[in-house]
């Protein structure tokens, strides 16, 4: 192969290292909840810098399937958990 390619195909490689290392470390905290609202329960499991944030992710993924519309996605959002499991 060419070098040009060579130096591509590295550089490629090198980015998406970058990418998946910064990714893992970033997620130092992990939580799973699950909501009930109308009569539907999901449990989602998210990943973030801090805890609260994790939380509210995992909220936002379990509302996001079980809410249809904007309304019912923020009654849903403000709904306590069932369950909070901190993960990690």
């Amino acid at each position: 192969m060419r070098k040009p390619v060579v130096a591509g195909v590295i550089f490629v490689l090198l980015v998406l290292g970058v990418i998946v290392y910064s990714t893992m470390t970033l997620a130092k905290h992990r939580v799973e909840v699950c909501i009930q609202f109308n009569g539907r329960t999901n449990c989602k499991t998210a990943s973030a810098t801090t805890e609260e944030f994790a939380h509210q992710a995992a909220v936002n993924n379990a509302c996001g399937e079980i809410a249809s519309g904007v309304t019912e996605t923020v009654a849903c959002e403000h709904t306590p958990p069932i369950k909070v499991t901190v993960l990690k």
